[in-house]
């Protein structure tokens, strides 16, 4: 029995072994065949001598207007995401507090925030800072006076 395992061993080891330089061969033969590859480029396009190949300048069709205009093709474009819903929300302050003091919150608890009474409130778009705002009540709602725009660029050198 063990003579048996060991010959089954000695098949697989040597079929592993043959491969392992089967794979070696296609390695070195797909490398043999890139190099000459190579050399053909070289030998046909610099011509021997040690030059480099001259370089073409490269060829553009000419741009055209598209047929319907390009302003049409901008509004399609536009009103497709003009009924993309957002989530705008109105941050008043944040606070740190450990899980111990957050399960002591009761009715009537005071959390105190990060921002002082008076300061503008954060509008967030997506949770992307868009403006400052201050908090007006209409017709017994709340709503946000816009006060201060973030400007595009500032949004995107916040995000980075």
């Amino acid at each position: 029995m063990s003579e048996t395992s060991d010959e089954i061993r000695q098949q697989s080891e040597s079929a592993e072994e043959r491969q392992a330089r089967s794979d070696e061969q296609a390695v070195e033969d797909a490398w043999a065949a890139a190099l000459a590859e190579q050399q053909a480029a070289e030998g046909g396009g610099g011509g021997g001598d040690g030059e480099a190949p001259q370089a073409e300048p490269a060829r553009f069709e000419d741009l055209q207007p598209a047929a319907a205009g390009p302003g049409r093709e901008q509004d399609a474009n536009l009103d497709v995401i003009l009924e993309i819903p957002v989530t705008l929300s109105v941050e008043i302050g944040r606070t740190r507090m450990s899980i111990r003091n957050l399960l002591q919150l009761n009715q009537g608890s005071v959390v105190e925030l990060d921002r002082l009474a008076g300061e503008p409130m954060d509008v967030l778009v997506n949770g992307t800072l868009v403006a400052h705002g201050e908090v007006v009540v209409v017709n017994d709602k709340f709503g946000i006076r816009m006060t201060d725009v973030v400007s595009p660029a500032e949004r995107v050198k916040r995000l980075r």
